[in-house]
């Protein structure tokens, strides 16, 4: 023990200090939570002295013998007990063995009440402990109003007067912690905003049935329920409520793909000029496949008008064979919601059902031209390529077991694109709107 001994000005100051319980001429005695405080800075690399003044001591009026000694007494109690031997021991003198023979009883009352004081104890280090090393191992990936929270959070489980160190130790201001304490009225209000913007985003996010994007939700929010919100909200209150759409994954083949003018079967007459805002004057068209049931495969052969969007007719048929292109034709003509153009023209790849002479002389009959992109160039027919990427993020085809329900599914999921399905790029409409747009506006 230092041989320092403390006057009475020295005695009042130690006294005014929190962690000090009680102080004589010769000995201070120290809280236990300054001696869990002191094990978790020294583990955090600091030296005794700097902890000592962090927490208000005077090296002077101590000195700095009497420190070091603290130091090496707790670090060795620490390293044998743990938190709970750093626990005053004089506390406890009630449980000293008495020199006469203690009863059965005598020693359960003894034993329990020892029991109940490391639980307390326990308890107590639990709290203080856990809360201490989760800010310390949360705080650096935290925003400030996290940090602001988990402050709040640590001062109600009976650690308020903790304030000033837990802010020091995640690098916040108190006087911005206390502005954070005094606006939760604002948060409140805010965040019933948000309850009632995100339910009717939810509405408008599982509309018919299909998951939807930020720009979809805005589009349909401003067209079906009459509400306009910022994209920027959208997309916040999306995040808050995990409201994730579906993401069309990138093809791999597209970066290896070279423009090549090599080997037109017909010339390119579209040149990738798809909006003519003529409705029924380009025409785009090509087949995909489509798994379904027990290893089965079904394909889809489409016809899109380039201008509006607007899927036009559609052929589902479990055969590859040509009549599955000639009969997409075929359902065209028969179609009465739109009249094509007379200079109209069906622009697709260079796969053999396009090349062939059958399915050439056919729109040579009904009067259709052709126009064919170049080889290996998907970019070419990119709004047909992009409407079955949609497409097949929304009809589950594993899922149906019969062609007569995957048929069902497709058809269900062409009603929605042309009448529901809100684009950006065609002035927030669906495709049969901006197809009547245009059609107006001729």
């Amino acid at each position: 023990m230092s041989k320092k001994h403390f006057n009475h000005i020295e005695r009042e100051q130690l006294t005014n200090n929190r962690y000090v319980l009680r102080v004589s001429e010769k000995s201070i005695t120290y809280s236990d939570e300054f001696k869990r405080l002191f094990i978790d800075q020294y583990l955090l690399k600091r030296t005794p002295r700097e902890i000592f003044e962090l927490c208000g001591f005077h090296v002077e009026v101590l000195g700095l013998k009497r420190i070091e000694q603290c130091a090496d007494r707790w670090k060795k109690a620490y390293e044998k007990d743990g938190i709970i031997g750093l626990a005053d021991s004089r506390k406890e003198a009630v449980l000293r063995p008495s020199r006469r023979a203690l009863s059965p009883d005598e020693i359960i009352a003894r034993q329990e009440a020892k029991i109940r004081l490391l639980e307390a104890q326990l308890e107590y280090v639990k709290k203080s402990d856990r809360n201490e090393r989760r800010l310390l191992a949360n705080g650096e990936n935290l925003n400030q109003s996290e940090c602001f929270k988990l402050i709040q959070e640590a001062a109600q489980q009976g650690l308020g007067r903790m304030t000033r160190y837990f802010c020091q130790l995640l690098n916040v201001s108190r006087s911005g912690f206390y502005n954070y304490l005094n606006s939760a009225d604002k948060r409140q209000k805010r965040a019933l905003a948000d309850e009632q913007a995100g339910a009717l985003i939810k509405k408008a996010f599982n509309r018919k049935g299909y998951k939807k994007g930020s720009r979809s939700i805005k589009m349909t929010l401003e067209n079906v329920y009459n509400t306009c919100y910022n994209l920027k909200r959208i997309r916040r209150l999306m995040k808050k409520f995990d409201l994730v759409c579906p993401h069309r994954k990138p093809n791999p083949y597209r970066l290896m793909a070279k423009a090549t003018q090599e080997h037109r079967t017909l010339p390119n007459k579209l040149q990738r000029n798809f909006k003519k805002g003529i409705p029924g004057l380009v025409l785009l068209t090509d087949i995909t496949y489509l798994p379904y049931g027990k290893s089965q495969t079904a394909y889809l052969s489409t016809i899109l008008d380039a201008s509006t969007g607007e899927l036009l007719a559609h052929t589902l048929s479990e055969s590859l064979h040509l009549p599955l292109a000639t009969g997409t034709i075929e359902t065209l003509m028969r179609q009465r919601r739109l009249k094509l153009h007379k200079d109209a023209f069906i622009h697709s790849d260079q796969g053999s059902h396009y090349t062939s002479p059958t399915y050439q002389k056919l729109l040579k009959t009904k009067g259709i031209g052709q126009s064919m992109s170049r080889r290996g160039n998907c970019w070419d027919n990119a709004p047909q390529e992009s409407f079955f990427g949609h497409m097949k993020d929304h009809v589950k085809s594993l899922n149906c077991t019969t062609l007569v329900e995957l048929q069902r599914e497709v058809n269900r999921y062409v009603h929605y694109y042309n009448h529901h399905r809100y684009q950006w790029g065609l002035k927030k409409m669906t495709p049969v709107q901006y197809r009547n747009h245009l059609l107006s506006a001729a």
